[in-house]
């Protein structure tokens, strides 16, 4: 059963406020505060706790560790800025502006800002390999995540809290809460757009948690769960009243995918110029993905509406992805790229000239099972162009398996549908269904391949022309009402 009400930060109301100015802390900008923030953050752990409280001004800093009952408040005007000095980030597992491991009851809070200068400090940390002094193999000219510092990495925490601040430019991962315990993430604000990897939320093998409320403009995923460990898992997340820009994917389950994802709530959330997937679960490193309900998830100008995986690119354990519920999905389709003209927009190679909104793919062995669609209405601007690539029902069986490969929607490149694609699936349950295609395509809306006791209730297919809806291949069990 999920909870999602439970008591965080006990000692918040009776807290302590303690100004930044006390410890010397300077708001000019360019006095380096490292050891004084440090020493207030201590300082106030050690007296039962409090606010640490950042007025009006610029606070440069590098790393800074948070203690159990410590909060930051960053008033309206107050700039936490990281230092541009790769040496002055600290490295936990990850490197980060804001680290914490194993800490209870932490808060951060403000209509201030987190800016992390990630642009000039990943620039700086480039110039610093080619120099010989960081050892970095620069895959696709870009030093590896793990030398770049996110703005927030908290590992092993509980009862943490975020609330209204705004983050931003981060030369890695925005921030990462890892194996954290009630964690509650609260109307901030994400804008990050300055590197590559700019994932504005990761959650990596957490339970109890609540986003609500929250803003994301981010270069690579927006809201992104994970697992990383094969005995942990996300568990008990609730995502509500959010709205995304990405571009890579709006809402995610992986990729690393070895534990597991279960009791899932994605509520009313809202997604727009979106290069990949407004909705992407991915089950490839071993996972279990189960009991996720999705509703009310408007789109638009995205490149896919909904993309459910399984894969097999590691381990000997098989991925499930099962128990899922989308209902009430709503999506425009982009008819051009849809992240065109953001600095960071996603690799167009990796586009198909002729999208597939809705791409369900299992394995042979490992099939998707239990997935229920209900009211959906997608949008789709049509005219594929057969010239351009041509996958024809007849071909279907020369579409490849690739259980090893990285998991997007256009792993598979050009795909026989136009509107929805399932392969390898078990109990498939499709009720209300709406397509709109505006151009001619050559495609059928709706291919089924090896789809076994499925249903099909009030399907809907309006496209200029007039061909049969639906094709089925290696299909048994499936009834069309």
């Amino acid at each position: 059963m999920i909870r999602y009400l439970f008591l965080l930060l006990p000692f918040v109301a009776s807290a302590e406020d303690y100004p930044a100015s006390s410890f010397g802390i300077r708001s000019d900008g360019i006095t380096l505060n490292t050891r004084s923030i440090q020493f207030a953050v201590d300082y106030i752990h050690a007296h039962g706790g409090g606010r640490l409280v950042f007025e009006v001004g610029r606070y440069l800093t590098g790393t800074i560790h948070l203690r159990s009952n410590t909060g930051l408040e960053l008033r309206e005007g107050a700039v936490l800025l990281g230092s541009l000095n790769p040496f002055d980030y600290d490295k936990d597992g990850f490197t980060a502006l804001l680290l914490a491991d194993s800490q209870q009851n932490i808060l951060i809070s403000g209509k201030g800002i987190i800016d992390g200068q990630g642009r000039q400090v990943a620039a700086n940390i480039v110039a610093l390999v080619h120099s010989g002094v960081i050892k970095d193999p620069l895959t696709s000219d870009r030093p590896n995540e793990g030398n770049r510092p996110m703005l927030i990495y908290f590992r092993g925490c509980s009862d943490v809290t975020l609330q209204h601040i705004t983050l931003k430019n981060a030369a890695s991962w925005v921030e990462t809460y890892d194996q954290c315990v009630h964690l509650t993430i609260d109307s901030i604000r994400v804008d990050s757009k300055a590197y590559w990897n700019n994932d504005g939320i990761d959650i990596v093998d957490c339970s109890q948690v609540v986003v609500t409320g929250c803003f994301v403009d981010a270069a690579d995923d927006g809201i992104c769960l994970k697992s990383h460990d094969p005995a942990a898992a996300c568990t008990d997340v609730l995502i509500r009243d959010c709205t995304i820009r990405s571009s890579a994917n709006a809402i995610k389950f992986g990729t690393v995918s070895r534990g597991g994802f279960r009791h899932i709530r994605i509520i009313h959330n809202n997604v727009f110029d979106t290069y990949r997937s407004a909705l992407a679960l991915e089950a490839v490193d071993g996972a279990t993905i189960a009991d996720v309900i999705v509703d009310s998830l408007d789109a638009v100008n995205t490149g896919n509406a909904l993309f459910l995986r399984i894969g097999a690119r590691s381990g000997s354990r098989k991925s499930s992805l099962s128990e899922v519920t989308v209902s009430h999905l709503t999506v425009q389709i982009a008819a051009g790229k849809p992240d065109s003209g953001y600095e960071y927009e996603g690799p167009v190679q990796d586009e198909p000239r002729n999208i597939s909104p809705i791409v369900l793919v299992g394995l042979p062995d490992a099939c998707l099972r239990d997935i229920r669609l209900s009211d959906v209405v997608i949008r789709y601007p049509g005219g594929g162009n057969p010239y351009v690539a041509n996958r024809s029902l007849a071909e279907l069986d020369s579409i490849p398996e690739l259980p090893a490969s990285y998991p997007d929607f256009s792993m598979f490149k050009e795909l026989p549908a136009w509107g929805l694609y399932v392969r390898h699936a078990r109990g498939i349950q499709v009720s209300g269904l709406t397509l709109f295609c505006a151009a001619k395509d050559y495609r059928t809306a709706i291919v089924l391949d090896d789809v076994r006791e499925g249903s099909f209730e009030r399907t809907s297919v309006k496209e200029p022309g007039s061909k049969k809806p639906f094709f089925l291949h290696a299909s048994s069990g499936v009834v069309m009402k």
